[in-house]
């Protein structure tokens, strides 16, 4: 088994992260992306591994509300309760610029 990663190899992983590295950094991550290939690996030799196994902390027996037809609010009552509004609608303040830094 290798001990590290060809420098092709590496390049590939820099291209695909979109990402520059300097010959430095491509030595080094021969080795270091190699460890974490060979550590990524051994979930392989996990015994007893099961599709059905729990990773998550709850159950499939979910609980939802019924639909229920309610009381609609005619505009003009909810109006009442917004600090601005035009016509119908209620004004809110602008959250993203469309200007610069955008």
């Amino acid at each position: 088994m290798k001990d590290k990663l060809s420098k092709e190899e590496v390049m590939h992983v820099a291209e695909l992260a979109k990402i520059k590295i300097s010959e430095e950094e491509v030595e080094k991550y021969q080795v270091e992306l190699k460890q974490l290939l060979n550590d990524v690996e051994k979930i392989n030799d996990v015994k007893g591994y099961d599709e059905d196994i729990l990773i998550a902390p709850w159950t499939d027996k979910t609980s939802l509300r019924k639909d229920e037809r309610g009381i609609m609010l005619q505009p003009k009552e909810v109006l009442e309760n917004a600090p601005r509004h035009s016509g119908n609608y209620i004004e809110v303040p602008v959250v993203i610029s469309e200007g610069e830094g955008a």
